[in-house]
């Protein structure tokens, strides 16, 4: 069940399934770059104005599944958009994201109709001098079975757009709200089993 809370901005009611804190595991592969597993930790909160503000950590993992060193950091804010294109329950989505490598990236896309799904594409990419080599991306984010699952694409100057990372994210319990719910437990305990 996706929860919506009630000071949450009306433009942002469908994007209401990313909330929260979202940690798992991936894989890290692209040409020129060390292939790897990778640990993420995803946050996407609001703070009542119409955006979602986005936070992601990801570290390199050893065989053990031992954080190693990090591996890239993303900020950024998502947000609805009005329909540019006439078409019925098309919502439109806008990200503008900063790396620690030094890329800035606009991304537009689509949430699908009738489902928590997102694709997103690059519409603009800019990067500091010495900053790594990226012309363009892809991403699709939906939520499976209460888990946020992702695939990310991106291209170069001599590589053509191909997969590079994905991840399969659970979401974190709060621990406030696991108190709210051992509190609205009967006196005794006993009688949620029966």
């Amino acid at each position: 069940m996706i929860e919506i809370p009630s000071d949450l901005h009306k433009d942002l009611v469908s994007l209401a399934f990313l909330l929260g804190t979202w940690e798992g595991a991936g894989v890290h592969d692209f040409p020129g770059a060390e292939k790897c597993n990778f640990g993420q930790e995803l946050i996407f909160r609001h703070d009542g104005r119409a955006f979602l503000e986005y936070r992601s950590r990801t570290w390199v993992l050893d065989g053990e599944g031992n954080k190693v060193r990090p591996l890239e950091n993303e900020t950024g804010f998502w947000r609805v958009t009005s329909n540019q294109h006439g078409a019925q329950g098309v919502r439109e989505i806008e990200f503008s994201s900063v790396r620690d490598d030094g890329t800035v990236e606009i991304w537009y896309g689509e949430l699908a109709d009738g489902k928590p799904q997102i694709d997103l594409a690059t519409d603009a990419v800019a990067r500091i001098e010495g900053g790594p080599q990226y012309s363009g991306g892809k991403r699709l984010y939906g939520l499976v079975n209460g888990e946020l699952m992702w695939v990310g694409e991106k291209s170069a100057p001599e590589v053509p757009l191909r997969p590079y990372m994905s991840a399969q994210l659970k979401k974190v319990l709060n621990p406030a709200q696991l108190v709210k719910d051992v509190n609205d437990l009967p006196d005794d305990g006993i009688a949620f089993f029966r």
